[in-house]
């Protein structure tokens, strides 16, 4: 585990702006290949979706458990509003030249990729299934019956069920067993975590994404994605809520026992503290965007005051010379409102003590300097800056690749990460005809 965290107890440091770009790049986590976990073999797509860059990756898993990038593209999000798609024309024509600068890297096409799910209001439901199994041994179709039944309990029509997540099953009086089958009970329950969508904002996606002449195979949510490079195995086995703040949206999930129990999304992100900036200072959102990157802070420091900056030249403007601690009075009450609204959202799941772990902060709006404090007093716990963990090649180098985090857990996703959190394809696919009913109702309720 690093050693470099923001304890509430510790009052913030009182540096220069190296010091603070010294405490933001953390050491990275120490990672090792679980024990029986192997890749799946090949080359994986995935593309991340964001408000402000869409991000291709193709890759593959290696065997020494890290990934491999073998080839990327980015380009300026457009016709993306806090990770929404409001002009398919101009979506779709990012979302091409992407996907054609990874395959141009790799010399490979590219027909199918796993998605960042960020669009459709994305929202976490709880439910329990159960079934009298008649005291003779739990076999796959009642585990597969379950999970219909727990589906069916929030279906909604104008909603589609993205994640079928098992928490863990009750077998007569034994409680939290991870796989049942194989046990002799009479009475067999099941809690499951559930992630739906909007309906029509997914049809919308994979619209776009067939004019691109590109198939979608799979959704992820961007912060169980995030989570899955960010964090190390025994992080999400002890407790922690990672918050991967973008720059349209600002999502967070609550991860424990290694499973996945809470995702919540909020439509604000790191672009409203640019647009801040460039209304207060009269500026164009580019400059703005480059005062926050290269002088922008959560909090003050004595030496701010005195810390002067001069404007790119070229815009017409009256001000040519900004104090950083003007810059910060701009910024610090917008880091304050994000971070606030993700505790409130994060009190309001309901989850007691299981979310009173660490606090992980990761994405590009977690880069600005002074922000694991200011984390850490809102919060009231242990906050530390996370990026991505045994990923190589990514198409930033690792001090500011945090902003990559999501791109890189959908590759982990594609590559194998799945099977640690989820029934495998092969057990959800059965041969009998109640296994193929289950298999219609997962993929089409």
């Amino acid at each position: 585990m690093p050693s470099l965290l923001y304890p509430f107890s510790k009052p913030p440091s009182s540096s220069l702006t190296v010091e603070r770009e010294k405490k933001a790049i953390l050491p990275l986590l120490p990672t090792e290949k679980r024990p029986g976990f192997e890749w799946r073999s090949g080359i994986k797509a995935v593309l991340d979706i964001g408000s402000t860059k869409t991000t291709c990756l193709i890759g593959r898993g290696l065997h020494n458990g890290s990934l491999q990038v073998l080839g990327w593209g980015w380009r300026r999000s457009e016709g993306i509003n806090s990770g929404a798609i409001v002009d398919t024309r101009l979506a779709e024509a990012v979302i091409r030249a992407a996907v054609g600068d990874a395959e141009k890297q790799t010399g490979r096409h590219v027909d199918d990729l796993i998605v960042n799910l960020s669009c459709g209001n994305p929202l976490s439901h709880h439910t329990d299934a159960s079934m009298i199994v008649g005291d003779r041994e739990v076999v796959e179709n009642d585990v597969h019956l379950l999970i219909a039944d727990a589906r069916q309990h929030i279906y909604r029509e104008e909603r589609n069920i993205i994640h079928t997540l098992p928490l863990g099953f009750n077998v007569d009086e034994t409680q939290a067993v991870p796989n049942p089958c194989g046990h002799l009970c009479h009475n067999l329950l099941g809690k499951f975590h559930l992630i739906d969508a909007n309906a029509s904002a997914l049809r919308t996606l994979s619209t776009v994404l067939h004019k691109a002449e590109l198939r979608l195979s799979g959704l992820l949510s961007s912060p169980f994605a995030a989570g899955l490079t960010v964090l190390d195995h025994d992080e999400r086995d002890l407790g922690v809520t990672i918050i991967e703040m973008g720059a349209g949206t600002t999502s967070l999930a609550v991860f424990s026992h290694n499973k996945l129990l809470h995702t919540a999304q909020l439509r604000i992100g790191g672009h409203h503290i640019t647009r801040d900036i460039a209304s207060a200072l009269n500026v164009h959102t580019d400059t703005a965007e480059w005062l926050k990157t290269m002088h922008g802070a959560a909090q003050f420091i004595s030496e701010d005051e005195n810390y002067t900056i001069r404007l790119p030249v070229g815009q017409n403007r009256t001000v040519e010379r900004i104090s950083r601690m003007r810059l910060i009075s701009i910024i610090a009450p917008r880091v304050e409102e994000i971070l606030e609204m993700t505790r409130h959202s994060l009190d309001s799941a309901g989850l007691g003590r299981l979310a009173d772990g660490r606090v992980v902060l990761t994405g590009g709006a977690s880069l600005l300097s002074d922000i694991g404090p200011v984390a850490a007093r809102i919060f009231g716990r242990q906050v530390r800056l996370g990026k991505p963990i045994n990923v190589h090649n990514l198409p930033e180098n690792s001090s500011i690749s945090a902003g990559f985090s999501t791109a890189a857990g959908l590759l982990a996703w594609a590559a194998g990460a799945e099977d640690q959190f989820c029934f495998s394809e092969k057990e959800t696919q059965g041969r009998t005809w109640m296994n193929r009913l289950v298999n219609f109702i997962s993929k089409h309720v």
